[in-house]
């Protein structure tokens, strides 16, 4: 896999993923990490949110779950991990990413995330990488109907 930077790419990504998790998904609506995966879901893809502080909570219609790891055993394959995290803290997920089975197609570090050392290893196993990428922004520019 690689590093994705062509917009052709990344609308391909869009089109052919069905299930997100969001790691950081928040349940406050001015936020980010909540907003984004909402509109996500308003559009048909399948949310999972995942964070620590929320586990137990219901959003986008799914359980919030504490880790990938819990996540990937309890709902099965992922296409794309929306990151929801500052650049500095996303190391901390990347054996879990490592670990998803199957691994996720895609990790998108969303608008103002990017960790260069992290897509590298997960370029380097295979799977894709989307950096300081807003979802939602590259969905209404190129998918809205």
């Amino acid at each position: 896999m690689t590093i994705i930077r062509d917009p052709a790419e990344v609308r391909r990504i869009l089109e052919e993923a069905q299930t997100v998790a969001v790691l950081g998904a928040h349940d406050e609506p001015f936020r980010p990490a909540f907003y984004v995966p909402d509109y996500l879901h308003q559009q048909g893809y399948r949310v999972l949110p995942v964070n620590p502080t929320k586990t137990g909570q219901r959003l986008w219609g799914a359980t919030v779950r504490a880790s990938l790891a819990e996540l990937s055993a309890a709902e099965g394959p992922v296409d794309v991990v929306d990151v929801f995290r500052r650049s500095d803290a996303v190391p901390e997920h990347l054996d879990d990413i490592l670990a998803m089975d199957p691994p996720p197609r895609v990790v998108w570090l969303q608008q103002g995330i990017r960790h260069d050392e992290v897509a590298r290893i997960l370029s380097e196993a295979g799977i894709a990488v989307v950096q300081d990428r807003c979802m939602l922004a590259d969905h209404r520019r190129w998918l809205a109907t």
